[in-house]
């Protein structure tokens, strides 16, 4: 018995539903039900009761659900006076925090870090993806978050976790805001305010070498964060986003025919000894999270 088993088991026995824990635990719902299934096997009976709506516990996987909580508990704490007591620091996985990036993909990287490292912290660094090499470069992160394409040096390594598609943003007053979707036509011609590009240089001309030459690139960038601002004043203007970016007097409307996806992928360097990021990457590693991306 594996105090990773007793941690997916208290998830599934905490949400009553394998799906639930599996978003949760950020792992494959197979992955999940093939180790619970593992670990009646080594006790010899069964755990959970399951039914079309979820699971239940049986009086032995009532019994199993306590015990589990208490030693999860005590090897958290055994850890960490062990560390203290030879004068470790606390575990703290430094993450780089992407701007624009979506809210689940941090989330769901320090609940992994937390997950594979009990009573590990995780702090934020945020900055463009630009930022983020020169902080792996620097030693100031341990964990980056970039956008893609981009070309890493052989000292970093990247994981793709989720792509996200990337649409027109318009004032709800544009001419062009009651179209459902529109062509690259209608935007010859049109102000383009975007991102610097030295924010992600290669993402940057990927995505305006789709959008043609009959854009014209506006005379001033923005953050992801202040974008929407600078299309309140260039009121003509239009933008690219997610459609997150969406708001009562800000629109979102796809491109027809080609669009523009954002990639995003976790680098970290080759060379890291954190023992937090060692234990986010070992197998399955990183891919859990864009496992349970694609489900979702």
């Amino acid at each position: 018995m594996e105090l990773r088993q007793l941690r997916y088991f208290v998830g599934v026995a905490e949400e009553l539903h394998f799906g639930k824990a599996a978003e949760r635990l950020y792992i494959s719902t197979p992955t999940l039900s093939q180790q619970i299934k593992q670990l009646e096997r080594e006790i010899g009976t069964a755990l959970l009761i399951r039914h079309s709506r979820g699971v239940d516990l049986t009086p032995a996987g009532q019994v199993l659900l306590a015990r589990a909580r208490e030693t999860l508990q005590a090897a958290g704490l055994a850890l960490k006076d062990t560390r203290r007591a030879a004068g470790l620091d606390e575990p703290v996985l430094r993450l780089g925090l992407l701007n624009g990036i979506p809210g689940h993909l941090p989330a769901a990287l320090e609940q992994l870090a937390t997950e594979r490292f009990p009573n590990s912290t995780v702090t934020l660094e945020a900055g463009t993806t630009t930022d983020q090499l020169r902080m792996l470069d620097a030693g100031e992160i341990d964990l980056g978050l970039v956008r893609t394409p981009l070309t890493l040096p052989s000292a970093i390594t990247s994981e793709e976790l989720a792509d996200e598609e990337l649409g027109v943003l318009l004032i709800a007053t544009h001419p062009l805001a009651a179209a459902p979707e529109l062509t690259l036509d209608d935007l010859t011609g049109l102000e383009l305010i975007w991102i610097p590009r030295a924010a992600a240089p290669e993402f940057y001309d990927d995505a305006i070498r789709r959008l043609g030459t009959g854009v014209r690139l506006s005379d001033i960038s923005m953050s992801h964060s202040q974008l929407r601002s600078a299309l309140l004043v260039r009121r003509s203007a239009f933008s690219l986003g997610s459609r997150r970016a969406a708001t009562p007097d800000i629109v979102w409307r796809p491109l027809a025919g080609r669009p523009l996806i954002a990639r995003y992928a976790a680098v970290w360097r080759t060379d890291s000894h954190n023992p937090v990021l060692q234990a986010m990457i070992v197998s399955p590693g990183l891919t859990v999270i864009r496992q349970q991306v694609v489900a979702d």
